[in-house]
């Protein structure tokens, strides 16, 4: 069975829960994607398949390697193409099968979601680091800057990997152990809990989870301790005086 698909970012919503209350949303268009080449085993050392999103419309900007790549397999060409590794379990898909979020996920399993982070541009610390900034009071003269970054004496110089202004955003992130809250099997919509990286149409990559899920331990409260001398306490005053 394929590991993930490849979607977009929708948008945010929220759902009633059994008693009541509101959960946040992601809205995702999760394929459907087509089976575009196989890896096996014999050949390339592990088993995987190259997937390409279908959208609707003509791919525009395909490469001609890429255009001659999907001639192999007699497909229209994509302009998203992901590698999925596959797992124990379901159906074994050929060249040319389309593969759908129904057949993948269904209800409270557990995803993860990978995709590129909302660009910030330059950012100062407060913004990037959180920092707390200075006084809000007109004389301070300290208000949004950094601070000290290094001493002047020794060692004359700033340390690799001080926290400053600079580039924020941008980067790929990976979201783990996402709940899925439902599924639409007829427009290809898979809804999860909480919030996933990118903008509104940002393509996203949704896998099985591969994090484990942690169970918090519920404390319980530790019994007293009984000793021998604890025991005897009691019988040592009841006894009556010679």
């Amino acid at each position: 069975m394929v590991e993930g698909l490849i979607g977009r970012k929708v948008s945010m919503t929220q759902v009633f829960d059994q008693d009541g209350g509101t959960v946040p949303c992601t809205v995702l268009q999760a394929g459907p994607c087509i089976v575009v080449t196989r890896r096996e085993a014999a050949k390339d050392g592990y088993e995987a398949v190259q997937l390409g999103l279908v959208e609707p419309g003509k791919a525009r900007g395909v490469s001609k390697a890429v255009q001659g790549h999907f001639a192999k397999a007699n497909l229209p060409p994509t302009r998203r193409i992901k590698e999925f590794r596959l797992v124990p379990g379901g159906d074994n898909p050929a060249v040319g099968d389309k593969v759908l979020v129904a057949a993948l996920f269904k209800p409270n399993d557990r995803v993860d979601v990978i995709g590129v982070s909302k660009g910030k541009g330059f950012q100062g610390v407060m913004k990037r680091h959180h920092f707390r900034g200075g006084a809000a009071s007109h004389g301070s003269m300290f208000h949004r800057a950094p601070g000290s970054i290094g001493s002047s004496a020794f060692p004359s110089r700033t340390f690799r990997g001080m926290r400053m202004g600079g580039r924020m955003g941008g980067d790929r992130v990976t979201v783990k152990n996402l709940e899925v809250v439902r599924v639409d099997e007829e427009n290809n919509l898979l809804v999860v809990k909480g919030a996933v990286p990118g903008a509104q149409g940002a393509y996203l990559v949704v896998r099985r989870s591969r994090a484990p899920i942690r169970i918090k331990k519920v404390q319980t409260q530790a019994p007293p301790k009984t000793g021998a001398r604890t025991a005897a306490r009691p019988a040592a005053k009841a006894a009556p005086k010679a």
